[in-house]
């Protein structure tokens, strides 16, 4: 099945869809949500991307990161998302929105008006292996060193958006 993504200027007022890949080829704006996820000693929920993924294959990022469809909020797509990826619910907070450009390799630019939300989840995961290959918690301080000691082991969007995120807690 073809996805779309939602087109738009720094406003977010929508431009028109575009085919997920083409607007990645092309590295136009569009509609993005990442999720963090964190249990009860504070840690963060990582992802590893399913080694099937067209681009980011094998690399650790935040719980989940994804594109709301036409006519669904951030929130609605952000829930969606972690249904279909992680097989769980979890009550999200808007936490803030910015816009980034990334190149993530291939020719391929991830360029979006990103809203992040934060959540908390302990265990009981039901793992989607299309899209992700595994999950663990970690807390901050490891990984930071983590990301300084292997950074292509982490996604482009992911280093970004753990950097935006620090800034506004």
């Amino acid at each position: 099945m073809e996805e779309f993504v939602v087109l738009v200027n720094p406003e977010d007022e929508v431009l028109g869809l575009m085919e997920k890949q083409q607007a990645h080829i092309n590295g136009l704006l569009h509609r993005a949500f990442s999720v963090f996820l964190f249990n009860s000693k504070g840690e963060m929920l990582l992802q590893k991307r399913a080694s099937g993924k067209y681009h980011s294959p094998n690399q650790w990022t935040n719980a989940v990161c994804s594109h709301p469809r036409e006519g669904e909020t951030y929130l609605e797509g952000a829930k969606r998302r972690i249904k279909e990826e992680l097989g769980i619910e979890a009550e999200l907070s808007e936490k803030f929105n910015f816009i980034y450009k990334a190149d993530v390799g291939g020719g391929l630019w991830e360029h979006e008006l990103d809203h992040v939300f934060v959540g908390n989840h302990e265990t009981d995961f039901n793992l989607n292996p299309e899209e992700v290959e595994e999950v663990r918690f970690i807390s901050t301080e490891d990984l930071d060193k983590e990301i300084a000691e292997n950074p292509g082991h982490f996604t482009e969007w992911f280093k970004i958006i753990l950097e935006e995120y620090k800034h506004h807690f």
